[in-house]
């Protein structure tokens, strides 16, 4: 089973109410992380991960494996989240893949092959990156991968360092896209969580202002000398990019919430757009009271046609 959607619409709560309903009725279930950040080891209240008091018992996976000094790699994760899954299917359980990385999610669910590296192309590109700014390799990639170019846009440095590097590796257009007619890697029923944009913009921006108010910055402070300041991926983490910023002076506190606010709600629209476009996922609206009810219908009847994507995307 898969949840997915945008963030702040409720996945990981929905998650334990799944797996302890499983389990009333036989059907012990464990819960696998699908969101980039909360691989990390301290990235805990900007990543709204789940305290371990919180989690019901219920066993999770691929939370807190990685340093902050790691990067952090879709293809790494792929590898990891099909051995965790493999694993509890083995053992007669229910695994629950739970997050709003798109690209992480679809890495597992579908049958994606990722092209290998070169160090060398990598570091050319990093090298660019840093002497002219992500612009200059998003320009690069539209003209050789418009696709990918327009998925990826221009100010994620990272992933336009690697669409580039899998160009150049293989001569053909950057692969790690959700596929036009997917094909599983192992039969999965997907379940998303939709809430329409009046209801979810003011949600996610009153998170923001939570995360603040629990101590993100402390937290982030707390994570300078584990090296969050060097680390490739960890460092650009929504919230804690912004928070670093705080710490250094080159935001105020009013600044960094606001402009977290922003990135978050186009980070939102990323994962509706990625989302919508799976024609197997079955949506249900958030809010709904009954949401689990709903949820365990379709998992009693997964053959059923889904429910299509109708509410509106946040902004």
């Amino acid at each position: 089973m898969v949840i997915v959607g945008p963030t702040g619409t409720g996945k990981s709560e929905l998650s334990l109410d799944l797996a302890a309903r499983l389990a009333e009725t036989g059907r012990p279930a464990e819960i696998v992380n699908a969101d980039a950040m909360q691989l990390y080891r301290g990235m805990d209240i900007g990543t709204a991960k789940l305290p371990v008091a919180d989690r019901r018992g219920i066993p999770h996976h691929l939370l807190d494996v990685l340093a902050v000094t790691d990067e952090a790699t879709v293809a790494r994760y792929q590898t990891e989240a099909r051995a965790a899954i493999t694993d509890i299917v083995g053992r007669g359980r229910v695994p629950i893949l739970v997050g709003g990385s798109g690209l992480y999610v679809s890495s597992v669910v579908y049958d994606f092959r990722f092209p290998g590296t070169d160090s060398e192309l990598r570091a050319r590109f990093e090298a660019e990156l840093t002497a002219q700014g992500p612009g200059a390799l998003y320009t690069q990639l539209k003209a050789v991968d418009p696709d990918a170019a327009a998925r990826i846009g221009a100010s994620n440095g990272r992933r336009l360092v690697r669409a580039l590097e899998v160009v150049e590796i293989t001569g053909a257009p950057h692969t790690a896209a959700l596929p036009d007619a997917p094909v599983y890697w192992m039969p999965a029923l997907t379940l998303g969580l939709r809430a329409p944009r009046a209801e979810l913009t003011p949600r996610l921006d009153a998170r923001v202002e939570r995360m603040w108010a629990d101590g993100l910055v402390d937290e982030v402070e707390g994570l300078i000398p584990a090296g969050i300041e060097t680390g490739v991926t960890a460092s650009r983490a929504i919230g804690y990019a912004q928070a670093l910023g705080q710490l250094t002076g080159t935001l105020t506190r009013p600044e960094a919430i606001e402009t977290t606010q922003q990135i978050t709600r186009r980070y939102a629209r990323r994962q509706v757009s990625w989302f919508k476009r799976s024609p197997q996922t079955h949506w249900i609206d958030a809010s709904a009271p009954d949401r689990l009810d709903r949820a365990l219908a379709r998992l009693a009847d997964p053959a059923r046609p889904a429910e299509h994507w109708a509410a509106d995307s946040p902004s």
